[in-house]
């Protein structure tokens, strides 16, 4: 029983990290930009994320795949030929897009996520995935609670006015 679940665990960590995110946050950030040029520029950036997303799910198929306790992470294991030139593609589709946006906060976003790429990568090789995700986990708790309890500029001015 415990190794199914470590499996479909594995399979499902997998299929969002891996596929689900490049393929995602490019196009989510996209749905979001209210300029039509930035939109545009970043359908480069879905585009990127689809190839690099389908190519992934394409070798976590063809297996095989594991993941292995290591100090402080999660190791995970998939076949992959070209990992340097695909994990940059990762990194440019999932950043790429934050990075053009025209709300400057998301902007930072970006930027915090390609220091975190920087610092995570020279940490540790065989962690990257699974710390990035950590880190993706936490910012992502960040950027519900501004969405839910932080105010804009725009939204105070409004509420002033309406006193």
């Amino acid at each position: 029983m415990a190794t199914s679940v470590g499996r479909a665990a594995l399979w499902t960590y997998l299929l969002v990290a891996f596929v689900a995110l490049p393929i995602g946050i490019p196009l989510a950030v996209r749905a979001f930009e209210p300029d039509r040029r930035r939109r545009w520029l970043m359908d480069v950036f879905a585009a990127i994320g689809l190839v690099v997303g389908l190519y992934l799910f394409i070798e976590i198929l063809r297996g095989p795949i594991d993941a292995r306790l290591a100090p402080h992470h999660l190791a995970y294991s998939a076949p992959m030929s070209h990992g340097l030139i695909v994990t940059s593609l990762y990194v440019v589709a999932v950043c790429g897009a934050l990075l053009l946006s025209s709300y400057r906060h998301v902007v930072i976003f970006g930027i915090a996520n390609l220091i975190a790429v920087a610092i995570l990568a020279r940490l540790t090789i065989d962690g990257f995935a699974s710390l990035w995700c950590a880190y993706a986990a936490v910012a992502s708790g960040a950027i519900a609670a501004h969405m839910r309890w932080g105010k804009t500029t725009h939204e105070r001015a409004r509420l002033q006015n309406a006193v």
